[in-house]
């Protein structure tokens, strides 16, 4: 078998996989739209909180509704006990709100 006969029909392969790559994600996404619909859907309906992010704190659990002094409830100079809580920034509407205050 000539080089050039084997290099088209390795292309013509290639192609064929690639078109049947695109097909199966044109329809794996109408599929995952509707799963996504359900799944909001269902979340609406049993008033789900936010994704919980870390099973550690409270204040990393679910960082929309943690306050600024939650990670020093002990006190104002206490250290950070969870390792989380260095990769969990604040909510930027409580860091907002209180920047503007001097």
């Amino acid at each position: 078998m000539r080089k050039s006969t084997m290099f088209l029909l390795i292309t013509a392969c290639n192609l064929c996989l690639f078109v049947l790559m695109a097909l199966h994600a044109s329809l794996s996404q109408s599929q995952g739209n509707r799963e996504r619909s359900d799944r909001a859907r269902l979340v609406k309906e049993l008033r789900l909180t936010d994704l919980c992010l870390f099973t550690e704190a409270r204040y990393t659990r679910h960082p929309s509704m943690a306050d600024l002094h939650a990670p020093f409830q002990d006190h104002p100079g206490a250290l950070e006990h969870f390792p989380s809580g260095s990769l969990v920034t604040p909510p930027a509407a409580a860091t907002r709100s209180h920047a503007q205050f001097p």
